[in-house]
């Protein structure tokens, strides 16, 4: 199977997608600095959230017309996500749809809005020409006909306003029923990535199998303990990386796995996009023993989803 290490991952073997997208949550009034300072390092992709209570997408926004506008990058050369969030995930006093109309209603909303708030000018009327190449649904729905209907609305606008569709925050069996469901099936799966869902095995098994790219979040803060470990340090030792960069190089050599990356800080962004290209020539140049250090990491996942007992 193919891992962002050591190829580059493919949406439905169509489109190239970046094995780092830069997390904009909880940047408040500094997200379109920190997203301006991201591209310019060398990210290349972008999640954000039409969700007012943890996102500023509207500053997303403005940092990625500072760098077009600047010919700091092309929009060809992007992967830009957001996110439809239900009723529940919002601040009832910020919300960027009525709350009281139909979850379909809801989506048009939300998605008009982002498409505004992602448009490649300042001028308003330049949103007619922009494109989303991911919307995926926050969480699902409390029920499964009301995710349905949700996905519905949103797969009114592929391919060609919205390009590809996912959906975070979700167990195999409802990722299962959605994508047997789905005209469009689910692209990508982004999902936290710790021991009490046993690293979601299960669910990436499924993704990899389905070619659906997995996007790994909380892969640093979740997991302490594991960058901390031997395992990890071992690679940091062989290849020169921190800790953080072997735990992001081994998470990357798993199947179909991207990883969200929230840094605000200038050296680290450069370090973890350039971890995966050190990595991948050292394990080039060592292949017998970069096998054994990426088995012996993979263990020590199940062993510690064994431990949790979960």
């Amino acid at each position: 199977m193919p891992s962002a290490l050591l190829d580059n991952l493919l949406l439905h073997g169509k489109q190239l997608v970046p094995a780092f997208l830069y997390g904009t949550a909880w940047k408040k009034e500094k997200t379109a600095d920190l997203v301006y300072l991201a591209l310019c390092s060398g990210f290349r992709g972008i999640d954000t959230a039409a969700q007012p209570k943890h996102y500023r997408e509207d500053l997303v926004g403005q940092g990625i017309r500072r760098a077009l506008s600047e010919d700091r990058i092309s929009r060809d050369d992007l992967f830009i996500q957001t996110k439809f969030t239900s009723v529940n995930g919002q601040d009832p006093n910020r919300m960027p749809y009525d709350p009281t109309a139909s979850i379909s209603e809801q989506v048009h909303a939300s998605i008009r809005s982002s498409l505004r708030n992602m448009r490649p000018l300042a001028e308003e009327s330049s949103s007619e020409s922009t494109y989303l190449d991911c919307l995926v649904l926050h969480s699902p729905l409390p029920t499964m006909a009301q995710t349905l209907e949700a996905w519905r609305a949103a797969e009114t606008y592929v391919p060609h306003k919205i390009r590809y569709l996912g959906i975070s925050n979700v167990s195999q069996g409802i990722l299962e029923q959605l994508y047997d469901a789905a005209d469009f099936k689910p692209a990508i799966v982004q999902n936290r990535f710790h021991s009490s869902t046993r690293f979601d095995a299960s669910v990436r098994s499924f993704c990899a199998e389905q070619s659906v790219v997995y996007q790994s979040i909380w892969t640093l803060s979740a997991n302490p303990k594991i960058v901390r470990g031997p395992e990890v340090g071992l690679v940091a030792d062989k290849v020169g990386l921190t800790h953080y960069e072997a735990m992001y190089s081994l998470v990357l050599a798993l199947d179909n796995v991207i990883i969200l990356n929230g840094t605000t800080n200038a050296k680290h962004m450069v370090g973890d996009l350039s971890c995966a290209q050190r990595t991948r020539e050292w394990a080039s140049a060592n292949p017998k023993d970069w096998a054994k250090y990426l088995d012996r990491f993979k263990m020590l996942l199940e062993e510690t989803s064994k431990w949790n007992g979960s």
